[in-house]
């Protein structure tokens, strides 16, 4: 299968291309030429079938022309070994638990896919390739734990000084050996500007060969549309009218569940479910897209201001805010109702959420409350143990962490301070 650019000024691409590149010369990014219904006989299977076997059609719908069945199930079975349960909080709400993989956040997924998928491709090559990735949290941590150790491969992580949690940070700045950690003196916006900018910069991409691990990368965004499969399949074959909850931040999640739809999943509306930042949910009501700076907040990996993946919404739906709206609606919490919704969850059901969760959960239930006949599931993110200084305060309670997390607190952050400028990024790599 072939990619275009969402700029439509790049020439098409192959699998290879779109990965190993992430974004297009034109600054677009790579969607597939075409998005084909999966078929009512995938559909009548579904519910009978397993994660990784629902994972793996799905990759083969795609990918089954570039990549050998065999190694592509290697890549499906290798990356989602572990579980993704979808979890009854009340009445007709239920979370689908992400954040059981080795870094515990829903990024996982998406990060370890695709670090399989350019290991096949750089082992032909016999050429070492480089990633950037900027992060507001869980990408980091995904991203640099599932290229760790991997042959011919180098990351560097760009991520905002003090405005990522504790935990998050330790998870990709302990890692040393193939993984850089850059710490930049700004926003994410800053962070994600500056690989941006580096993609563009034809004296850097001469002397080095990049790529993206952001879900601007197609191999970062593709995977993550298994999961949802995953959620409706665990519905039930009964389950009608299904609403999902997405916590939103550069829109890579949201948009790989409208993918999903788009390829014949049987989810009524999807919820952008946002923190202040709501560029997109202003959207959504005025027609109109005005980016903005970022704001930080108790749930940090949702503080973007000028969602990357936005573009591809956008794409998908040929601009129109009419089919877009038809699909999704907005929902904005503060952080006083995130911690209130962390509260209430636990008081009432016995059930702890991170800040992200959290805005999935209050804005399913209010969606629900409004049309009971509808059910659904949220996204829960990342385990609430990433974010323990919000968490504790809220409930007055410790968490204890679990393994997964408890292996990285005795390691050294090993980082590279930096300006929040392209040009000293520049400066560094050359």
């Amino acid at each position: 299968m072939l990619y275009y650019s969402t700029g439509k000024k790049a020439p098409a691409a192959s699998l290879k291309e779109a990965v190993t590149k992430g974004l297009a010369p034109d600054g677009g990014l790579y969607m597939p030429e075409q998005i084909v219904h999966l078929g009512d006989d995938f559909f009548r299977r579904m519910y009978d079938l397993d994660l990784q076997e629902i994972a793996l059609e799905v990759a083969a719908h795609f990918l089954g022309g570039d990549v050998p069945v065999g190694d592509l199930k290697r890549m499906v079975y290798d990356t989602l070994n572990f579980p993704i349960p979808l979890v009854h909080i009340n009445d007709n709400l239920y979370s689908l638990e992400l954040f059981h993989g080795p870094t515990m956040a829903f990024k996982d997924v998406g990060a370890r896919f695709m670090a399989r998928l350019l290991e096949y491709f750089t082992h032909r090559d016999g050429k070492e390739l480089n990633v950037l990735v900027a992060t507001s949290g869980d990408t980091g941590s995904a991203v640099a734990n599932g290229f760790y150790k991997v042959p011919g491969i180098r990351v560097f992580v760009l991520y905002p000084k003090e405005l990522v949690s504790v935990v998050q940070e330790k998870q990709f700045t302990t890692l040393g050996e193939n993984i850089t950690a850059i710490e930049v003196a700004g926003t994410f916006d800053d962070c994600h500007a500056m690989v941006k900018q580096a993609f563009a910069d034809d004296e850097l991409n001469r002397r080095m060969k990049l790529t993206s691990a952001n879900s601007i990368n197609w191999a970062r965004l593709m995977p993550q549309s298994f999961y949802y499969f995953w959620g409706v399949a665990r519905m039930g074959r009964n389950a009608s009218d299904i609403v999902c909850a997405v916590p939103s931040g550069n829109f890579g999640n949201l948009c790989a569940g409208l993918i999903a739809k788009r390829l014949g999943l049987p989810v009524a509306r999807f919820i952008a479910a946002t923190n202040i930042n709501d560029v997109v949910p202003q959207y959504l009501q005025s027609g109109s897209f005005h980016p903005r700076p970022s704001v930080a907040t108790i749930a940090n990996a949702m503080d973007v201001g000028n969602p990357g993946n936005f573009a591809r919404i956008l794409d998908l739906y040929n601009g129109s805010h009419a089919d877009i709206s038809h699909d999704v609606e907005g929902f904005v919490c503060t952080d006083e109702q995130i911690r209130a919704t962390i509260r209430e969850v636990y008081t009432r059901h016995n059930y702890l959420t991170d800040p992200h969760g959290a805005t999935g959960y209050r804005a399913l239930k209010y969606y629900t409350d409004s049309h009971p006949a509808k059910t659904g599931f949220f996204i829960g993110t990342a385990h609430p143990a990433k974010f323990t200084e919000v968490v504790e305060n809220v409930i007055g309670e410790d968490l204890a962490l679990p393994h997964n997390l408890q292996r990285f607190a005795s390691g050294k952050k090993q980082t590279v301070e930096m300006s929040a400028t392209f040009n000293a990024l520049k400066d560094f790599f050359m």
